[in-house]
């Protein structure tokens, strides 16, 4: 089914809206309420690759309800949040008056990022997971990321990696069959009536418009934009189980393969400079 720019956009936004109040509940939200130096499992898995940020200015595009970008903030950066549902981010405001942790929340849609932002002003960009499959096309994106950056500011992304996109429903024998597209194309219609968290109720808005990009879209949409790829690292988890009883939960809020995990890079790590 082809859907135009204006049908996806509305269609994921409202598949958005719908899932705030479930991940409010479903996040485990309250150790950033009572503990003042936790981060989220995210933030953490990336902290190795992401080093230090203290200090910089940063923005954190489709960020939610903000639990990953309140973590950055209490890493001691200064941190813009944006995301497009209205939402996302009262409850965003919310956690981070209930974490002290002083974050500026702007809604937009990431194609507008740079016109809503200001060009140049960010040390870095973050984003992640499971983002870019919510946008069709990498070249307008990257533009984007490199425009809000300041000469030699960087991009740091955790995202569900291509591979992982195309995969159906295991079978029962746990084998892993490819169905969906690897490249952009005009995206891919599901009807999801329950999010990635538990809850009884379903989506009010269910439908949702995916959107692939194979690695070589993105690299070259990065290497277009002026950016130059400093770190890529592919990992056997991701931190959603996104194949049912074929993935285990491991440490840190990870899953992975269950059988030969070796098979399946569910994740990679990505970070680029702008020239």
């Amino acid at each position: 089914m082809d859907v135009n720019p204006v049908e996806y956009l509305s269609v994921n936004r409202s598949n958005w809206d719908s899932r705030v109040p479930h991940h409010v509940r479903g996040y485990d939200l309250t150790p950033f309420r009572t503990d003042p130096t936790h981060i989220s499992d995210v933030v953490r898995f990336d902290l190795p690759l992401l080093g230090e940020v203290a200090g910089l200015r940063g923005v954190h595009l489709q960020c939610h309800i903000g639990s990953d970008t309140v973590s950055l903030a209490r890493l001691g950066a200064r941190m813009t949040g944006l995301d497009f549902s209205a939402p996302a981010l009262l409850a965003a405001a919310d956690l981070a008056g209930a974490a002290a942790a002083d974050v500026e929340w702007v809604e937009s849609d990431v194609y507008r990022a740079a016109e809503v932002l200001g060009e140049g002003r960010f040390d870095f960009v973050y984003t992640g997971i499971g983002a870019l499959c919510w946008i069709p096309d990498a070249s307008q994106w990257a533009a984007n990321v490199a425009a809000l950056l300041k000469p030699g500011g960087f991009l740091f992304i955790r995202e569900g990696h291509p591979m992982l996109w195309t995969l159906c429903d295991p079978r029962d024998d746990q084998m892993l069959l490819i169905e969906y597209p690897y490249f952009e194309s005009a995206g891919t219609v599901f009807e999801e009536p329950y999010t990635y968290v538990e809850h009884e109720a379903p989506l009010q808005s269910p439908a949702i418009v995916h959107f692939n990009h194979s690695l070589s879209e993105i690299f070259n949409a990065l290497w277009s934009a002026g950016m130059t790829i400093t770190l890529f690292e592919e990992h056997a988890t991701v931190p959603w189980n996104a194949a049912g009883d074929a993935m285990e939960l491991v440490d840190g809020g990870e899953y992975r393969l269950r059988e030969n995990p070796e098979r399946l890079a569910a994740s990679y790590t990505l970070r680029a400079e702008k020239r």
